[in-house]
């Protein structure tokens, strides 16, 4: 019988692991250290994971800040891994807030009695040994965390080679879970967090264009303490997962979004000159100027201060002449530094134009708007009407006709083919009304300019 439930248990166990898979599971045994130890997941599902952390860990591990990173497993630290078992795998959790545990309402309670016994003597506090029992200081230092799962660290095959060439490989889910099998948490830190944010996939050829470029250091929360060892961890991207994505960049003022988006810009240009040579066309909106204009504050000294407009000047020298000629800018207004910008200009007079540079006029007359005839002035809107209501289209090529000459009394100078025509904008009776006006020269006056056929924007005036 004994030989037989032998016999059982070793054709349910995988076969022990050769030396080529156990040394494959120290791609998965290098993230576990034993001194970064901070507690257990005491509930786990598909998306979310609770943990348990002692303050003492806590400590231990330079604190938890929100937003971190923390990792769970069944392995033991320097254990052999075995990585055709489902446990030789780690999860990767992000720390969301805190989660209270089921004795959080009595723990509340100690507390704030221990706290009332210590009210007004402020060289004790209430968790001083004299004040709380060690027993129940212990118990009261655990407390929970809720924890996102990002995915899974495990190891694959590359099957096409002999022997096979194993990887580490991250799947954004979990496949399966146990609700009554506990896992071990550790804060990955130094060596090892820079393996986790850092972590890409092989892919192919054509998916590894160009070399990793650093965009920055871990900063978890604006409090960055030293002794947390996350602040020399660099962070570096590759420009060619850039590419076909859409991306955002988040972050607090004066934190360096603008530069990061530089380098990232500069990354993806240089991609020009890399061994399998890609050009990336890249459009920015600029409506400040960070981009396309030198950045004295940033030059130190640089023969091209930092502006995207300079990148060509990071190419080989030999190639300089040509990249040059692939960065173009563009503006409303000229700049003193950038004599080759193309100037964008806006012509008002065109009909396509004439609600947009409307527009622009009204928000540059917002301030004046209390005068009676400027907010009469920013009232009128120039959008055509239905084209089959004359009526409407006359009265609507009226404000036209007014509107563009006041754009040349203005010093606008409208385009040749655009020239003032008043032909059936004003009826016989109104002309006539005007010529008959013997007190006035000046409506006598307009009589004749409105009934030409093409009067000048002069006379309009």
């Amino acid at each position: 019988m004994a030989n037989l439930v032998s016999h059982v248990e070793q054709s349910l166990e995988p076969d022990r692991p050769d030396e080529s898979i156990a040394s494959a599971g120290t791609l998965i045994a290098d993230l576990i250290r034993e001194d970064a130890y901070v507690g257990d997941v005491y509930s786990l599902s598909y998306e979310t994971a609770l943990v348990q952390i002692h303050d003492y860990h806590r400590e231990q591990v330079g604190g938890i800040p929100a937003l971190s990173f923390l990792l769970a497993t069944r392995t033991p630290p320097d254990a052999t891994i075995d990585i055709r078992r489902e446990e030789a795998s780690v999860l990767l959790l992000r720390v969301l807030d805190h989660a209270d545990l089921p004795n959080a309402a009595e723990a509340l309670r100690v507390r704030v009695e221990t706290a009332q016994r210590v009210s007004g003597e402020v060289d004790q506090h209430w968790d001083d040994q004299q004040v709380m029992d060690p027993t129940t200081h212990n118990i009261l230092s655990y407390a929970g965390v809720r924890c996102r799962v990002l995915g899974t660290f495990y190891v694959t095959a590359d099957s096409s080679t002999d022997p096979p060439i194993y990887s580490l490989s991250f799947g954004s889910d979990i496949s399966n879970y146990y609700p009554n099998k506990g896992l071990k948490v550790y804060k990955p830190r130094a060596a090892v967090l820079q393996r986790i944010v850092n972590y890409r996939s092989l892919g192919t050829e054509e998916e590894r264009m160009g070399a990793p470029v650093t965009i920055g250091r871990v900063r978890y929360a604006s409090t960055h303490r030293p002794f947390q060892q996350v602040s020399d961890v660099p962070v570096s991207i590759m420009p060619s997962d850039l590419l076909g994505q859409k991306s955002a960049l988040f972050g607090m003022t004066r934190t360096g979004k603008s530069n990061t988006t530089k380098i990232v810009l500069k990354a993806i240009f240089e991609l020009r000159w890399q061994s399998n040579s890609v050009r990336i066309g890249q459009l920015v909106f600029d409506p400040n100027g960070e981009y396309a204009n030198e950045n004295t504050q940033d030059a130190n000294d640089q023969a091209v201060p930092t502006a995207i407009k300079n990148v060509w000047a990071c190419g080989p020298e030999d190639l300089q002449e040509e990249l040059k000629q692939d960065v173009v800018t563009y503006g409303i207004t000229g700049h003193p530094n950038d004599p080759g910008r193309h100037l964008m200009l806006l012509n008002f007079f065109e009909d396509d134009n004439l609600e947009i540079g409307k527009t622009i006029i009204d928000a540059n007359l917002s301030g004046d708007r209390d005068a009676k005839y400027i907010g009469n002035f920013c009232d009128v809107r120039l959008e055509p009407p239905d084209s089959s209501d004359r009526s409407a289209m006359t009265r609507h090529n009226r404000r036209v006709l007014v509107y563009r000459a006041l754009l040349y009394k203005a010093g606008f100078r409208p385009p040749a083919n655009i020239r003032p025509a008043t032909r059936n904008l004003f009826n016989a009776a109104l002309l006539a009304a005007l010529t008959a006006n013997s007190d006035s020269a000046e409506y006598q006056n307009c009589a004749t300019i409105l009934a030409r056929p093409q009067p000048s924007w002069g006379e309009l005036i």
